[in-house]
């Protein structure tokens, strides 16, 4: 198990309603308190209304258990890169250098900071069927740069980081960004890992809020990914990954309110422990 460090690791999602301002108003108030921060973006509805425009619309991928993912053809990946290592990451570490956070954009492939294998071929089902797709830009984050990390934290600087990972082959590969930060807050020891979403945490009944899951187990997570729908699915499977690779807590928090990460931190939300 990787000894823990004192490094917080918070994940907010692309989708629509995010408050950004307030996650990154939050991340101002942590590093004035002296605490290290190291932040995973993602950016899919931006990439979905960026993809549209250009004429590429996006696709899914469903696979036989139910689980979506971006369909990544190569013209997919130029976009993808384009907003989320570019438009999203630029602005992220705008507001927070507005906010006087000394903080630094990278993609997963800048120093192989985030590091997987291809997927060689991935199963589908389509019209009800099986197919079997074999150019699919997409994989699983399964090293971490850690001392990269420590290197530019240590020096001061906040850290805000995005796919797409880099493979083995130095390709760009689009990684889920809740697995992608399990993985990073695993290897990195940290005792935490928040994951902010446009829903206040895991519902039992989507999209009725008022059936929020407050506490769970690992040993409850097979449960609980029969309750989440589309992308919680992917939270799910991070929060499961991140704490059996040794971190204490996840929790799953919204992203819409006043003082996202503070709120998390406080117990609003679901909380996972191991």
């Amino acid at each position: 198990m990787t000894q823990q460090t004192d490094i917080t690791v918070i994940k907010v999602g692309g989708s629509l309603g995010i408050d950004y301002d307030a996650v990154c108003d939050d991340i101002a108030a942590l590093v004035q308190q002296g605490e290290k921060v190291v932040l995973v973006h993602g950016g899919s509805a931006e990439t979905d209304r960026i993809s549209t425009l250009l004429g590429h619309p996006p696709k899914t991928l469903t696979s036989a258990s139910g689980v979506t993912s971006r369909r990544t053809d190569p013209e997919t990946m130029d976009i993808f890169a384009m907003v989320y290592a570019g438009k999203m990451n630029t602005r992220i570490v705008e507001r927070l250098q507005r906010r006087g956070v000394n903080a630094l954009g990278l993609s997963g492939l800048d120093g192989r900071l985030l590091t997987g294998e291809r997927k060689k071929a991935i199963r589908a089902v389509e019209s009800g069927r099986q197919i079997l797709i074999r150019d699919d830009l997409s994989g699983k984050v399964e090293e971490v740069n850690t001392d990269l990390i420590h290197l530019l934290v240590n020096a001061g600087y906040t850290l805000a980081v995005s796919p797409p990972a880099c493979s083995s082959e130095g390709e760009a590969i689009n990684v889920d960004g809740d697995r992608a930060a399990a993985v990073l807050a695993g290897k990195l020891g940290a005792k935490q890992l928040i994951i902010l979403s446009n829903v206040p945490g895991l519902l039992k009944s989507f999209p009725d809020e008022s059936s929020l899951v407050e506490k769970l187990t690992l040993a409850q997570l097979p449960m609980a990914s029969e309750w989440a729908e589309g992308r919680m699915k992917k939270k799910v499977m991070g929060a499961g990954e991140a704490l059996e690779m040794g971190v204490q807590e996840v929790v799953f928090g919204d992203a819409r309110i006043a003082q996202p990460i503070l709120s998390a931190r406080s117990g609003k939300g679901t909380v996972i422990t191991r």
